[in-house]
């Protein structure tokens, strides 16, 4: 094999910023001739095991001819990666492929230092894209039997790994074709890693505040004031150039003059002064920084890269970012107590996580739980997100035991692949609202630097119901939700007791309960009369107290008047005693006061509400209990849980994998293709093409001849066979038999030259006159199936039925791959119109399974191959005996990065 370049190209693109197993981040990049001095050094620090469980031998120092050949590489052959840490090289990761074959060796070297931070694995994932990307399949390796650690890296990189002992070493050897477990092991590293990364940031064992201004009403000032008020468990620092001291503690000129470690840097000092806090930061080995200081993207081009600098900067030390532009972080755990926030008081405990965007909505948040009494776990604001961002959030709120539910405000996506699968993860052992704008994804809000969607307006409605998020309009929508979750259990149904006083609010209690898609099982406390006036609180309570005892409903919702007369203490005492009952039940207790006069119950808040004791259990439910300010809404709440709870207790259904398709082939026939498009131009199959592709993935379309004249038809008919079908080429009309379209069941050669004289005159006001026949199939129901890459969702597959439905309702139903079968099932059936697949009208009902199985191939088949830009089968006829594709175009470009890759990285800055 050659030593020297084949001057490649050097691959910007495998470039990743990556977090490591303590939460700490480095960079991943291909190696270059530049590291040799590098290289050398971690040799030199390496001890005389290492060095020998690596080369087999003991080497002193490598010479000039290993460092040439480890650091010339060709890129495509043999390619080598490492992770680094500012200038120091934490590790290296190869692979030499031998000769012309789709094998190569692979091998790594980690520094003694970064050994158990999972370097390796790292290593390996990116390695393995990096080798498919240029047509290697198989990656084999000598290892010495003492060298368990890299053993272990092999045996847990969730490939098939065959092993077998020869010659005194171990030989291994495994496929690197992505497969369902290799992505689920992938997932759960980056998972715990996230999740560390951001623990680290919100449970500091001390803080440093730079920017800590004697002036009172500066924000470094505010926050310094906040931490120290909010009682933070651990240590202190102001760092202030020009004072001595401040709110009591000694100053430091600078970061460099702590002589002791800090996790959390708050940062409050203009744009200018920030790298060179960056820089003493990252060598004081801080964790993160908290940057709250804006004039970044927020600002304009310059600011926007002025960010990426800061992010670039700080990753480089090891270090995570929230912000810029922040308005703060808070964590109200007993251990912790920290209010790092301009908002004043440290927020009551709670089981709730939230995480916004935006720093202005951040503090609305914040300021909007404080006043309806609802507690907090944590809240992190990720202002312009430069850094760490929802998923981030999700990755540690998953594991975090003080949250038991979470908010998220976004305005934008960065990777919503990525979201898709985490949110559906989380969503499964926590309940997620989900708050964003009508333009998520569809412009850029300031300081916000991502891409925006392409895809159906519906799309990413479709994405965020795939997960089971629970979306809402509002921020007070989302409060009114996770004050439900916040103090009571999920309903285990949708049938509801009510409890009210009135009979003109019963009937507006079960309009509200029929509107939510509930059930209402009881009614109690009417009595035998309207009354005028209502009866005493302890009735109203009595009559809660019976329902939970019934045991008959999933649900309870309280619909009660305080009467005319009010003191300015019945509401609090109504509200306690509420509380008092519902404590421990075990279904939901929601309550409406609809005619309290006391202007604090003008919204929603939580009754009775109160702080779980610091001895409570972590995540334990906060007292209290939910008062909305009508029977709508409660209902509504309650209606959207009940809708949240169905869908946790639905399958999550087994990955797709099909075992009868070619993806190697098929991703050379879309490479070959794609070398006809200039750009980013898309270059459609043609039909051999398609059919090849098609055919890859185990699917058929239909024989169908174009034509120009009538003899020509007769002769494609003949070749077909009869009867036939006679349709327009045009997309749009090729299904449609009432605007004169399709021809069906044409038995002969005279009665397909009519037919196709009448087409013509009827499609003449059209413009279309492009025909052609194809062969018939069964009778059944027109179906269409389409897919695309998206620039921001990456692959999208729709379903819908052909015709109106879709083409002027927009009755479709929109998923992100990788698919599960119970996800196929549940989207096949989920458009509207798709009550006709089960028989209506006397139409007996389609083969269903056969539906399944051909959109779970195209879900396949766009997840595999990037580079196919659209997808179209139009129309797709299913019937009782099976499916048939009538027609298909696809479309494919020289694929651009998808923003969820099959490797591990943080999104770039």
């Amino acid at each position: 094999m050659a030593e020297t370049d084949t001057a490649s190209a050097y691959p910007s693109r495998w470039e990743a910023d990556v977090v490591l197993r303590d939460g700490a981040t480095a960079r991943l990049r291909p190696i270059t001739p530049e590291d040799a001095a590098g290289l050398q050094d971690m040799h030199s620090r390496q001890s005389e095991s290492s060095i020998y469980l690596r080369y087999f031998t003991y080497k002193s120092e490598l010479s000039q001819k290993d460092l040439d050949r480890f650091t010339h590489v060709d890129h495509r052959d043999r390619v080598a990666l490492v992770i680094v840490r500012g200038d120091r090289l934490l590790g290296v990761g190869r692979y030499d492929r031998y000769g012309d074959s789709d094998a190569a060796e692979v091998a790594f070297n980690i520094s003694d230092a970064s050994q158990g931070q999972g370097l390796g694995s790292i290593l390996m994932e990116h390695l393995a894209v990096a080798a498919r990307e240029n047509g290697i399949r198989r990656f084999t390796a000598e290892v010495l039997p003492e060298n368990r650690k890299m053993l272990s890296v092999f045996q847990d990189s969730g490939f098939e790994v065959a092993r077998h002992f020869e010659d005194g070493v171990v030989a291994v050897e495994f496929p690197i074709d992505p497969t369902a477990r290799w992505r689920a092991v992938v997932e759960s590293r980056e998972h715990r890693a996230e999740a560390r990364s951001v623990a680290e940031l919100v449970e500091p064992e001390s803080v440093a505040v730079v920017g800590a201004s004697r002036d009172p009403g500066a924000v470094g000032s505010i926050v310094l004031r906040h931490i120290l008020e909010g009682g933070f468990t651990g240590r202190v620092h102001a760092v202030n150039r020009a004072a001595e001291d401040v709110q009591g503690l000694t100053a430091h000129a600078s970061l460099a003059d702590i002589a002791e470690p800090v996790d959390l840097v708050v940062v409050a000092v203009p744009v200018a002064e920030v790298d060179e806090v960056v820089e003493q930061a990252g060598a004081l080995g801080a964790h993160g920084l908290l940057v709250l200081t804006s004039g970044y993207a927020d600002a304009g081009e310059e600011g926007l890269r002025a960010q990426r600098r800061l992010v670039a900067r700080s990753r480089a030390h090891g270090m995570r970012v929230i912000g810029p532009a922040s308005s703060g972080l808070v964590r109200t755990d007993p251990a912790v107590r920290l209010n790092a926030s301009p908002s004043p008081g440290l927020a009551h405990r709670g089981p709730i996580g939230v995480f916004s965007q935006s720093g202005a909505v951040g503090a609305m948040i914040t300021a909007a739980m404080k006043r309806r009494g609802l507690g907090l776990s944590t809240s992190l604001s990720a202002g312009n997100r430069a850094d760490v961002s929802g998923n981030d959030a999700m990755q540690f709120f998953e594991d975090d035991p003080q949250t038991a539910a979470v908010g998220v405000y976004l305005e934008s996506f960065g990777n919503p692949r990525k979201f898709t699968r985490i949110a559906r993860r989380l969503s499964r052992t926590k309940p997620v609202v989900v708050v964003r704008s009508d333009v998520t994804g569809r412009a850029l809000p300031p300081g916000h630097e991502v891409r925006t969607t392409q895809a159906p307006a519906g799309a990413v409605d479709s994405m965020l119901d795939q997960t089971g998020v629970l979306e809402v309009a509002t921020h007070e929508d989302m409060l009114d939700l996770l004050m439900a979750v916040a103090t009571q259990p999920l309903p285990a149904g949708r049938r509801v007791s009510l409890v009210v006083d009135s009979l003109a609010l019963d009937r507006i209690a079960r309009d509200a309960a029929a509107q939510a898609g509930l059930e209402v099982v009881a009614t109690l406390g009417l009595g035998d009369r309207e009354q005028g006036i209502a009866p005493p609180a302890r009735d109203l309570v009595g009559h809660v107290a019976a329902a939970l005892a019934a045991g008959d409903s999933d649900a309870v919702v309280v619909v009660g008047r305080l009467g005319l007369h009010q003191d300015e203490e019945i509401a609090d005492q109504v509200a306690a005693a509420l509380a008092e009952v519902a404590r421990d039940a075990p279904v939901p207790v929601l309550a409406s006061l609809p005619d309290a006069v006391t202007p604090r119950y003008a919204g929603a808040r939580l009754g009775g509400a109160g702080a779980p004791a610091d001895d409570a259990e972590p995540g334990a439910r906060q007292p209290g209990v939910p008062l909305y300010p009508s029977p709508r809404s409660a209902l509504s709440v309650l209606g959207r849980l009940a809708e949240y709870g169905a869908w946790r207790r639905q399958d999550a259904g087994e990955p797709i994998e099909l075992s009868d398709v070619d993806v190697r082939a098929a991703e050379a026939l879309v490479e070959s293709a794609c070398g006809r498009a200039r750009g980013t131009e898309l270059v459609r199959l043609t039909g051999k093409e398609t059919e090849r592709l098609l055919g890859l993935y185990g699917i058929s379309v239909l024989p169908s001849r174009r034509f120009t004249t009538a003899d020509e038809a007769v002769a494609a008919a003949e070749e077909l066979g009869f009867p036939v079908a006679v349709k327009a080429v045009d997309p749009y009309l090729r299904h449609r038999i009432d605007l004169g379209g399709v021809r069906l069941n044409v038995v002969d050669a005279d009665s397909l030259r009519r037919n196709v004289e009448h087409m013509r005159q009827v499609l003449a006001p059209f413009g279309v006159t492009e025909l052609e026949v194809q062969s018939m199939a069964p009778t059944g129901q027109s179906c269409m199936v389409t897919a695309l890459e998206d620039p921001l969702l990456g692959p999208v597959v729709s379903f819908g039925m052909a015709g109106d439905a879709t083409d002027l309702l927009g009755d479709w139903v929109h998923r992100v791959p990788p698919l599960t079968d119970q996800d196929v099932a549940r989207m096949v059936r989920a458009p509207r119109a798709a009550v006709k697949l089960a028989g209506a009208g006397g139409v007996p009902a389609v083969d269903l399974p056969a539906l399944e199985d051909l959109v779970a191939r195209v879900s396949c088949l766009k997840d595999d191959l990037a580079a196919v830009a659209r997808l179209r089968f139009a129309p797709v006829l299913a019937s009782a005996s099976g499916v048939t594709v009538l027609a298909a175009e696809v479309d494919v470009a020289n694929a651009a990065g998808r923003t969820d890759s099959a490797r591990r990285a943080l999104r770039a800055s």
